[in-house]
């Protein structure tokens, strides 16, 4: 498992985030202090307090490629 913090701050940007961990065949979790959701679900991240950095869960060891892609979130 690998975890990795983000900032998604703009509606395009969740929309943008959610197209490109869809791609992938791995669970993706978001954890905004004791709230857990599916990063493949816009729902479940907007749900979250997006003002703040969220971790992101990656439950697979072989995720270079999808940490490439969001790289652009990362802070």
């Amino acid at each position: 498992m690998k975890t990795v913090n983000i900032k998604l701050s703009l509606a395009e940007n969740v929309k943008k985030f959610v197209n490109i961990v869809n791609k992938y065949p791995y669970e993706i979790d978001l954890r905004s202090g004791r709230h857990v959701v599916d990063a493949k679900s816009i729902l479940g991240i907007f749900s979250l307090d997006l003002s703040k950095p969220i971790t992101v869960e990656i439950y697979s060891d072989d995720c270079n490629d999808l940490l490439e892609e969001i790289r652009e979130y990362i802070v």
